[in-house]
């Protein structure tokens, strides 16, 4: 049998130093005017596509396709200069390295993503620091603005990538956040909390993951959690 392995982005596998935020700013202030479009709006387990949809609503602005598309395009473009830029704690994230070759060397795992970056965010931040290669295909936060649906099409994109059909029982997701877990939550499959973003292993835990850990450099015990049948 495979296990599908979902792994978030930010927070999960790197920290880009604000990088996102920074572009995302950068293109608001582009298409819209506004300086600080984020304001007080946490980025942390949403969707870029939701995120962009709240900032307009918080301006008064009405998110029409043509007004997203436009941000959409200039932040891919700030942030491929923003990624260059240093930033605190920027860099891959402990074990990370080391758990996704032992991963990519084994035939019962296939590793793919689901994050709510944009696609091509996802890509910029990812090949900045030699993690796209891991990763053939994923669900990104493109259009979605409710991640929970993210699983969906993971496992359709994976199926329609490689000819992979998996259940929700045999799929992990990794992530930072208690909205990476209740991706798991929602959909049935299982989760590992990774409390290297802002929640801690308590947080995570109590969140509904299956397995939490201050990072992931054990990999012993991370690889064990992500192979353990769901109880």
């Amino acid at each position: 049998m495979t296990t599908l392995l979902l792994f978030d982005i930010d927070g999960t596998l790197v920290q880009t130093g604000g990088a996102g935020a920074r572009a995302m700013v950068r293109a608001f202030t582009d298409v819209c005017g506004f300086f600080n479009g984020l304001g007080s709006l946490s980025m942390a387990g949403r969707t870029d596509a939701w995120i962009i949809a709240q900032m307009f609503r918080a301006h008064g602005l009405e998110p029409t396709a043509e007004r997203r598309q436009a941000v959409h395009d200039i932040y891919v473009q700030y942030l491929s200069e923003e990624i260059l830029q240093p930033g605190p704690r920027k860099g891959v994230l402990p074990g990370v390295c080391q758990l996704l070759d032992t991963l990519a060397s084994q035939d019962d795992a296939y590793l793919a993503l689901l994050t709510g970056n944009f696609r091509r965010g996802a890509e910029i931040k990812l090949e900045h620091f030699d993690l796209w290669r891991y990763f053939a295909t994923g669900a990104f936060g493109d259009e979605s603005h409710d991640r929970n649906g993210l699983l969906w099409t993971a496992m359709a994109s994976v199926e329609q990538a490689c000819g992979l059909t998996v259940r929700p029982a045999d799929v992990v997701i990794i992530g930072d956040t208690p909205l990476d877990i209740a991706v798991a939550v929602a959909g049935g499959a299982r989760s590992v909390g990774v409390a290297t973003g802002s929640y801690d292993v308590d947080t995570l835990l109590a969140s509904g993951a299956d397995a939490a850990f201050p990072d992931l450099d054990d990999p012993e015990r991370v690889l064990a959690a992500l192979r353990r049948p769901r109880q």
